[in-house]
Parts: structure tokens; sequence; C-alpha cells
């Protein structure tokens, strides 16, 4: 069955069939990926190391993941947790190698295959996380970012890794060899991230604002920019998920970056899911049962104690449990860069095929156990919130030092970005006490250096809650997009008993009447607020000229304002 058609049948159909299984089971669809890829290795419908579509069309779905998440986080924000994700990263890599190097040994690995496997053991897929942070509407959430920022980083540091893995020996005894790939690879990494600004600064804002009239023509020429700039990358020695994560930076700040996610994600899904059929192919059976000690215990290893070393380290850094807990639990797997470790190694003759497949059989499993946990995380941490309570370190913690006053009768804002930027400006404007809750840390600057009260933090932190004095707030007003979050909130101020009104935001009318009857007594709806208001545009213009007359100009500054719109 070499007919690429034929293939794609077979996978899209096992897909489908396993998808609405696991859908009706409230589990993440990659399970059902993972175990379709598994079940055509196992079965051998056809050959999966020489199929057409799972030769190149996964990392299509690599590509378009990366280059959509570019384009929605803001890497200052990523920059403000610099020292965390830099401690957090490296260490953890470090102590998992170690260890991961001693418990191959244990088993009778030479200790070449011992550290290739030590090493494999210590990343975290990318693709995964990110595809169930998007799942869960929590890829702007603080643990998204600190996830993600930690993600980056493993990936970085794993290029560098096989730079020296493949690097020969050195020359005389002074490590020159080695060195110079690593510090030309340093070198190119400052010049890919100097090209991107200055292409974002000076070509791509005239480029798509040129083609942007065509919607067909801004989409096809957004798909062109992020493979022209991911070819470059591959050229200068990146990964593909570097290229594609730069790409879509550049186009972070453009306008046009909602319309381009809205044409990209429906065949991004696609490709994505070729991708995890892929990952679940690489398992190989041959010798798998005189093999299963080292797969279980890897998997343990990936699900309980890599959450367990990132759970200490970001507690001396401050951080509240939920963000700890969170953050931890979806780091919890092997990454499938670790195969592309132990194949580099394999290639050298260092690896045998058994090491491969210790690393790809507990890669999977852990995939699939990280998943579900990761997917029913808020439910684990309520119950185990007790103990996260050890790791927090609340007198090192400089999220908790800004508190707000004993405030009364105050109203408390959830999110200043966009609509919430405005409201606070006409809260500010009207003297109102108020006090704001925001997990961007840079908008966080901005409000302490405008004299704000403002608190650090996620509204899906229970813990949070108490510190923003809800029993004695007036009003609430949370323009957060996750329904859930703002449930949270609801089912929270009725154990309080605190009867405050409450103004909360949904994307779409199912969500609308589920958070009305949760309790809201107003649901910002944004094209249900957007009819109400042009119909009001109208009633009140409709005959006055002279009111569009400057009305572009006025409009273009308003969009133009990138965090609070002040003055």
């Amino acid at each position: 069955m070499d007919n690429i058609f034929i293939q794609l049948a077979i996978i899209l159909g096992l897909s489908s069939v396993l998808g609405f299984i696991t859908y009706k089971l409230k589990l993440p669809l990659l399970i059902a990926y993972l175990v379709g890829g598994l079940l055509i290795a196992l079965v051998g419908v056809f050959d999966v190391h020489t199929s057409a579509a799972l030769s190149f069309l996964p990392e299509i779905g690599i590509a378009l993941l990366l280059f959509l998440v570019g384009m929605e986080l803001d890497l200052r924000e990523i920059r403000s947790l610099g020292r965390p994700i830099l401690a957090a990263g490296i260490l953890q890599i470090f102590i998992t190698s170690v260890l991961g190097t001693f418990i191959a040994q244990s088993f009778g690995f030479t200790l070449a295959e011992s550290i290739y496997l030590g090493i494999g053991l210590s990343f975290s897929s990318t693709i995964v996380v990110i595809k169930l942070l998007l799942e869960k509407k929590d890829i702007r959430s603080l643990y998204g970012k600190l996830s993600v920022g930690i993600l980056l980083l493993e990936d970085l540091l794993a290029v560098i890794i096989l730079l020296g893995l493949t690097s020969t020996t050195s020359m005389l005894g002074t490590g020159l060899t080695q060195a110079l790939p690593i510090l030309a690879f340093m070198g190119k990494v400052l010049v890919l991230l100097s090209i991107s600004l200055i292409l974002n600064h000076y070509i791509l804002g005239a480029l798509f604002k040129a083609v942007s009239e065509s919607a067909e023509l801004l989409f096809l020429t957004a798909l062109a920019w992020c493979f022209i700039f991911i070819s470059a990358s591959i050229l200068m020695g990146f990964s593909v998920v570097i290229g594609a994560f730069l790409a879509g930076v550049a186009l972070a700040s453009s306008p046009y970056h909602y319309q381009i996610q809205g044409k990209v994600k429906p065949i991004r899904d696609f490709f994505v899911a070729l991708f995890f059929v892929y990952l679940g192919t690489k398992v190989n059976f041959t010798h798998i049962t005189q093999l299963i000690p080292p797969i279980l215990i890897f998997t343990i290893y990936a699900v309980l104690a890599k959450p367990l070393i990132f759970t200490l380290l970001l507690g001396t850094f401050g951080f509240r449990k939920h963000t700890m807990f969170h953050t931890a639990i979806t780091l919890s797997h092997i990454s499938e860069f670790s195969l592309i470790i132990l194949l580099v190694g394999l290639n050298q003759g260092l690896v045998s095929q058994e090491a491969l497949t210790v690393i790809a059989s507990s890669g999977t499993l852990s995939l699939i156990i990280s998943s579900v946990t990761i997917s029913k995380s808020n439910e684990i941490y309520r119950l185990i919130t007790k103990w996260i309570g050890f790791f927090e370190r609340k007198n090192l913690n400089r999220y908790n030092s800004i508190k707000p006053a004993e405030l009364e009768n105050h109203v408390v804002l959830i999110g200043a970005h966009r609509v919430g930027g405005e409201i606070v400006r006409f809260l500010k404007a009207e003297k109102q006490p108020l006090v704001v809750l925001d997990f961007n840390p840079h908008q966080v600057e901005i409000l302490l250096a405008e004299g704000i009260q403002v608190i650090y933090g996620d509204m899906g932190d229970p813990e949070v809650l108490d510190i923003l004095n809800l029993d004695r707030a007036r009003l609430i007003i949370s323009t957060a997009q996750d329904v859930e979050d703002n449930k949270t909130l609801l089912e929270d101020l009725k154990f309080r008993k605190a009867n405050i009104r409450v103004i909360v935001r949904a994307e779409g009318i199912k969500d609308a009447q589920s958070l009305y009857k949760a309790g809201a007594d107003f649901v910002i709806l944004p094209e249900v607020v957007a009819g109400d208001l042009l119909l009001q545009l109208l009633k009140d213009h409709i005959n006055d000229s002279n009111y569009f007359k400057d009305r572009p100009r006025i409009e273009l500054e308003k969009l133009s304002r990138k965090t609070l719109a002040w003055g």
C-alpha cells in the first residue's frame, strides 16, 4: 500500500473512529492519534518507515502549530520570566540527564547508551504541550507562558547537544572542534533574531498591508513568509520548531494576524494529527517484552519525577502553588526530540535498537498519560493542593509583594489589556477605587507606574482570589475569555455568599447562557455588543456627517494602542 491516498484513508479513518471514542470519554484527541499510530505499527497495514503520508507531512503540522503560537505570544512576557525559565530549564535537564544515566546503567545499558537515554529523558515535547494548552485555552495563562518558555529553551539546548554529539574529536585535546560549532550556533541565534526583528520593523508591515485587501492573497503570503523563514532557519542549522516560532513572532504585532490565524488553524489540525500518528508508529514491538521494566521506570520518572523537579525549582522563585503545579504537570512526558537524539547515537553505532525502543515506547506511554493528567489537571490540583503548598516559598515571592490596600466598595477588574484597558482608563478618570488582576508582567509594570493597585497572578489560581478582597467589592468585571475560569469565579463568589454584581465575557452564545445560569449579572458577548453599539451609533449620528468626518483617524489611534489606552 504505497499509494499516499490509501495510506491517508487508513490513517484518517482510524483516527476519526478513535477520536470519536476519546471525545465521548472526554479525553484529549491526541490520545486517539497516538493509539492509532501504535495500532498501525503493530498490525503492519503498511510500512511506516517508507510511508509517503508520514515522511514529511507531519513536519508541516509542527511548522504551522509553532507559527501560530509565535503570533499569539508576546516575547516581552517571556523575557520578563527569563530567570525562572533559564534556571528551571537548564537545571532540570542536568538533573534528569545524570539520574537518567544511572537508571539506564542499572538496567545493563552501556555508559554511552545510558548517557543518550538520560539526555533523551530530560526533554519534553513542545508540540504536545502547545496543542493541549490551545485545547484548554491556557496558552496565555501564566503557567502556559512559563511552560512554552521552558520548552523553547529546551529546544535550543537540544540543538546544542546534538551539535556536541555530532562534533568530531577535539584537536590536540584543546576542545576547539567541539566548542566552535556551539559558539557558531549561538552567533547564528543572534543573527536569526536580528533578521526577524528587522524584517518585522521595515518590510513585513508594508508587505502585508499591500496584500491585505484579498483574504486569499493574505493567507498565501503568510504561508510563504512562514516557509521561507523556516527554510532560512534550517540552512542556518536551526530546527523547524525555532524557525516557525520566530516567523510567527515577527507577525505578532501585525493587525492582520487574527485573520491569518483563522485561515491557518483548519489546515494545521490536519497536519498535526498526522504528526501524532507518526509518533505512535515509532514504537518497535520486536524486543518490547524484555524491555518492559526500563520502559516502565522511564515512564514513571517522566510522569512523576520530572514534575517534582520542576515544582522544586519554580518554588525557589516564589511562584504560587497553582502555577508551579500546572507548569510541572504540563512538562511531565518525553519529547519527540529524544527520538532524534537516540537516532543520532544509533547512526554513530553508540546506541542499540533496544535503547531506541525504550525511549520511543516510554515517550509514547508518557505522552498518553500526560495528555490525560493535563486535561484533568484542575481536578488533580484540588485533590493534592495541600501537599503542593509545601513547595511554596512565600518569603521569596516578588509576585506576592504587591497586595491591594484595605479597600471598601471597590471595583475588581480581571484582565487589563484591550477591553480592560479602556475600563481602567475610565475608572481612573472617575477616581473609583480599583484593584486589577493580570498575569501579563509587562501590563503589571504599566499599571504600577500609573499608581494602580494590581495583583500579578492568574484567575485560575484560587489563592489569588483570596487576595482581591472580593467580599467587600461592589463590582467585579472579568474580561478573561476562558469560560471555565469565569465559572470558577462565579462558583467562588457563591461559596463566599458574596452578593456582588459580576460582569464576565464569553466568546459564544452557549458560553454566555452557561455563565448566566452560573450567576453572572451581565455577559459581554462581542458580536451582541458590537450590534448594539452600531445600532446606537446609527440612532445618534445617522444624519450627522461631521461625526464621520475625522472618524478614521480617531479609530486608528484607538487600534494603535498596544497596551492601556492612557490619555
